[in-house]
């Protein structure tokens, strides 16, 4: 709408510019735009929630980057040894209990095994004996350990909720989007999980907005663009543009989808024609959103074909 607007005369920014600009838009080019609400009360419902678990996803992130950096501050090979697990529940307890190497040689074996066996009971029989020698491959104390035992152990402690809160939402999600008609549909093709069902079908919906599979594709960004300079420069590039959610969802179905035969025969021939893994995978999403398409329009799950495409034969040298 701001790039309409500038086809519109004046500067100003007013409700009642912006509401003829709006108005004027619909009026001329209705082919530009795309219904955004819904009256799926399911489907409002997990757009909300979705929009929750990125939120509590971003958070972890953000909480998981920063407990590293403090830990790599006072023990790079604590910080070596545990950094990799901190999404395991017994490790998020032990640094919310002992957050500073002092506190870890205090517990012990014994007590770094008992506190991390609630959560992590097989972790708990291997990880104690490795924290301690860490532990003692570092002799040298680093000035402010002490501080950032406070950041390290109240970090831990809010990533730790952060993850239950997110684990009880997923449950949530799971039962509301079984309740959907378009879960079984979605799910059923191979690649396509629950987060990443859920976060095309509160993008998409049921596809109605969309004429075709090709706008669809394009709304993602999955479709070519052509650039031109006169006659001397031709060629498509990659879209820039999309909705980077979706394009991502696609992607991520993609690459997952690697393990069905018939997805695994389509990317090893882009392969051979020469093109990068991530240009094979983008290939294939493309290809995955007009069986997508069909499935939200005709409301019926994936079909497998009884014959995957065959193998690209050997380029000759």
């Amino acid at each position: 709408m701001r790039r309409i607007a500038d086809l519109h005369p004046g500067e100003g920014k007013t409700d009642a510019r912006d509401a003829y600009v709006i108005a004027d838009a619909a009026r001329t080019m209705p082919h530009t735009l795309r219904r955004v609400g819904t009256d799926d009360e399911t489907l409002a419902e997990l757009t909300v929630l979705a929009g929750y678990d990125d939120d509590l996803a971003a958070q972890a992130t953000r909480l998981t980057n920063r407990l590293r950096d403090a830990l790599l501050h006072i023990h790079p090979a604590l910080e070596r040894l545990v950094g990799p697990r901190l999404d395991r529940g017994g490790v998020l307890d032990l640094l919310a209990a002992a957050p500073t190497p002092q506190t870890l040689r205090e517990l012990g074996t014994d007590g770094i095994a008992a506190t991390m066996k609630p959560r992590s009971p097989r972790l708990a029989k291997t990880l104690p004996a490795q924290i301690l020698a860490a532990l003692d491959a570092q002799t040298v104390a680093v000035p402010g350990t002490a501080a950032f035992g406070r950041v390290i152990g109240g970090v831990a402690a809010q990533l730790r909720e952060v993850r239950a809160e997110r684990d009880a939402l997923a449950a949530d999600l799971e039962a509301r989007l079984e309740a959907h008609p378009l879960a079984e549909v979605l799910t059923s093709m191979p690649g396509l999980g629950f987060r990443t069902a859920l976060k095309i079908l509160t993008i998409v919906g049921d596809g109605s907005a969309f004429r075709t599979a090709g706008h669809l594709a394009a709304y993602a960004g999955l479709s070519p663009v052509t650039r031109r300079s006169g006659s001397s420069i031709k060629g498509e590039t990659r879209s820039q543009r999309g909705n980077h959610a979706l394009k991502s969802a696609l992607f991520l179905s993609a690459f997952a989808s690697l393990g069905d035969p018939t997805s695994r025969a389509y990317y090893d021939r882009k392969r051979a024609e020469k093109k990068r893994h991530n240009a094979a995978l983008i290939c294939r999403a493309r290809r995955r959103v007009d069986v997508i398409y069909a499935m939200l329009r005709d409301r019926k799950p994936y079909e497998q074909r009884a014959n995957p495409e065959p193998e690209p034969s050997p380029i000759a040298a």
